[in-house]
């Protein structure tokens, strides 16, 4: 574990395919990779880009953000279809939530379909109520596990939750060689703790964002989360 690198990843989420490559621009000054949230309306409240309505998305094409590695976060209740789209596209990293599938084989289909359709990385998401051991079954499956480090999901500024770093240590301790990821709420403030418990990708909107200079609050989270772990 101690050798993974850490990344942080801006996050974005698209109201539409412009805001997406207005977005995508100011990220690409200071930032390899971008996560793209995707919500279609029944996962979680409210939908974006490329969704048109509750659990429907349009056409779309990831052109306008060549350059960038690109994460998409699915919080979505159908997957499968969509991650097999954004893999075509050109997306690096799919990452579904166990919580939208069936059940396991319902999972690896879905994640072997996004390998072949393209991504170089897929994963699995999980809920903050939802129990860690669901996910023992699909660790050799995937390449990441993102743990959502908030209570609710579906937009930015959720508050953190107090739970998270504790949660993070389990999983790392379940599968010490896991890739861990987290998402929702990260900060100056929580980065430090988060990287002691074993994350070494955070997910990070509103603390670049919001931030006075985007560029500056990047690079300030990516020194506090590599402190951390020496």
């Amino acid at each position: 574990m101690n050798n993974q690198e850490i990344e942080i990843i801006p996050t974005c989420v698209p109201q539409s395919a412009k805001d997406l490559v207005e977005r995508a621009r100011a990220i690409a000054a200071f930032s390899p990779a971008i996560h793209i949230d995707i919500v279609d309306g029944l996962f979680a409240p409210s939908h974006t880009w490329p969704y048109i309505e509750h659990g429907r998305f349009g056409e779309f094409d990831l052109s306008g953000i060549s350059g960038l590695s690109v994460e998409i976060h699915l919080m979505v209740e159908e997957p499968r279809e969509i991650g097999k789209c954004f893999a075509r596209a050109g997306a690096f990293r799919v990452i579904g939530h166990i919580e939208a599938f069936e059940d396991e084989d319902h999972a690896h289909v879905a994640l072997d379909a996004w390998r072949e359709e393209g991504a170089r990385e897929v994963g699995l998401g999980i809920l903050m109520n939802t129990p860690l051991p669901l996910l023992d079954h699909h660790i050799f499956a995937m390449d990441v596990v993102q743990l959502m480090t908030i209570p609710t999901i579906g937009r930015q500024g959720i508050p953190y939750s107090k739970n998270a770093p504790a949660r993070v240590q389990e999983m790392h301790e379940r599968h010490p060689d896991l890739l861990i990821s987290v998402d929702g709420g990260v900060s100056e403030s929580n980065i430090e703790e988060l990287a002691r418990a074993g994350a070494r990708r955070f997910c990070a909107g509103s603390a670049i964002a919001k931030a006075p200079n985007p560029a500056a609050a990047y690079k300030h989270l990516k020194q506090l989360a590599e402190r951390a772990t020496l």
